[in-house]
C-alpha cells in the first residue's frame, strides 16, 4: 500500500493533530505564550512530530499486520510491533529535532529528554493502534469463517444435487439395469461403489478439509460407475497414491464431472482426465473437445465456488487455465490431525 495512498485516506485527524499540538504548545511552553516567534517554532515542532508519530506508527502497524496475521501468529506480531515502534520513534524524532535546529538555529532540548518524552507517548498511541488492529483483523476473520462456511455450504448443496439429480440417477440405474443380466458380479460392485459415494457425500457434509486419502477413495466410486456407463470412451488416469495433503471435501468429484458434463464423449473423440501431483499443487486435466449444445450448467459457478473455496485454506491461489487442454491446480494443504 503506498503512503501517500494510505495519507489521503485519513486527512480528517490532520486539523486534530494541529489543533491539538497548538493547545499542547501553549500550555506546556510558557515562552511561547508571550513570543509569538517562539510560539510558532515550537508548534511546528509539535505538530510535525505528532503527524510523523500518528500517521508513522499507524502505517507502520497495518503494514506489519498484512506480513504477520494477528490470526496466525499474535506474539510475534505483537512483539515486532513494540521493536518496530521503538525504533521508528527514536529515529523520527532524532532526525526531526536535528532538523528543526539547523533550520531554525535554536536548541529545541536534549535529545534524550525528548526521545523518553515521545517514546512514553507514542507507546499508549501503539497499544492503541495494536488493540485497533486486532480488533479489525479479528472481525475480519469471523466474517470470512461465516463467508466460507457458506461457501462450503453451497458447494455441498451443489455436489449433493448433483450426485441425486434425475440425469445422473437415470445413468447410473440405466448401467446397472444392464449390468445385472450381462455380469451380476460387477452389478453387486456398482450398487456398493454407488452407495459408497452417497454416503461420502454425507459424511463430509460438516467438514471444511478431508484427508485426500478418503476424497481418493472417493473419487475412484465416482469414477467406477462413470466407467461402467462411458466404457473406453472414458480414460482416466489417476495418480494421487503417493499424494500426501487436506482438500475441500468433493472438489476433485466436481471437477470429473465439470469435465464429463461439458466435453463429447465417443468412441471417435475419447475424454481423456488425469489427476496428479505437479509442484505443489494437485492438478486436474483433460482434453478439451466442448460439446455443441448442452443444457447442462455452466461450469464457471462450480469452478468460482472451488476458488473461494481454497482462499480461505491455503495462501496460494487456485490456478485455471485453458488452452488445447482444460486444466485446474488446486494448492497441496498440509495433513493435520482433523
Amino acid at each position: 500500500m503506498n503512503f501517500f495512498t494510505y495519507l489521503k485516506g485519513r486527512l480528517i485527524v490532520i486539523p486534530w493533530l494541529l489543533v491539538g499540538g497548538l493547545v499542547m504548545t501553549y500550555l506546556e511552553c510558557r515562552h511561547c505564550r508571550v513570543s509569538p516567534d517562539t510560539f510558532l517554532v515550537v508548534s511546528s515542532f509539535i505538530v510535525t512530530s505528532w503527524f510523523f508519530m500518528w500517521f508513522g506508527n499507524e502505517y507502520l502497524s497495518e503494514y506489519l499486520s498484512e506480513k504477520i496475521a494477528w490470526t496466525k501468529a499474535p506474539v510475534k506480531r505483537f512483539i515486532w510491533g513494540i521493536v518496530a515502534t521503538v525504533v521508528y520513534t527514536v529515529a523520527a524524532i532524532t532526525g526531526l529535532i536535528y532538523f528543526f535546529e539547523a533550520i531554525y538555529n535554536r536548541n529545541f532540548s536534549s535529545v534524550e529528554d525528548t526521545l523518553l518524552t515521545t517514546l512514553a507517548i507514542t507507546l499508549i498511541i501503539n497499544l492503541f493502534m495494536t488493540g485497533r488492529s486486532f480488533l479489525i483483523n479479528w472481525r475480519k476473520t469471523i466474517v470470512e469463517a461465516e463467508k466460507f462456511q457458506k461457501e462450503s455450504a453451497i458447494a455441498k448443496y451443489e455436489s449433493l444435487k448433483n450426485q441425486v439429480n434425475p440425469h445422473f440417477l437415470f445413468n447410473s440405474f440405466n448401467a446397472l439395469s444392464n449390468l445385472v443380466y450381462e455380469d451380476p458380479d460387477k452389478a453387486v460392485k456398482f450398487i456398493k461403489q454407488l452407495s459408497d459415494v452417497y454416503r461420502y457425500v454425507l459424511d463430509t457434509r460438516d467438514k471444511e478439509a478431508v484427508n485426500l486419502e478418503e476424497e481418493h477413495k472417493f473419487l475412484e466410486a465416482y469414477l467406477f460407475l462413470q466407467q461402467i456407463r462411458f466404457g473406453d470412451k472414458l480414460k482416466l488416469d489417476v495418480r494421487l497414491t503417493q499424494v500426501k495433503s487436506m482438500v475441500a471435501p468433493l472438489v476433485l468429484q466436481m471437477l470429473v464431472e465439470n469435465a464429463i458434463k461439458h466435453n463429447e464423449i465417443s468412441e471417435d473423440n475419447p475424454l481423456t482426465i488425469r489427476v496428479y501431483e505437479d509442484a505443489g499443487y494437485i492438478v486436474v486435466e483433460n482434453n478439451l473437445q466442448k460439446k455443441s449444445l448442452t443444457l447442462e450448467d455452466s461450469p464457471g459457478i462450480g469452478l468460482d465456488n472451488i476458488v473461494k473455496r481454497y482462499a480461505f485454506l491455503s495462501d496460494r491461489k487456485v490456478e485455471i487455465r485453458q488452452e488445447d487442454r482444460f486444466l485446474v491446480k488446486l494448492p497441496i494443504i498440509p495433513v493435520t490431525a482433523a
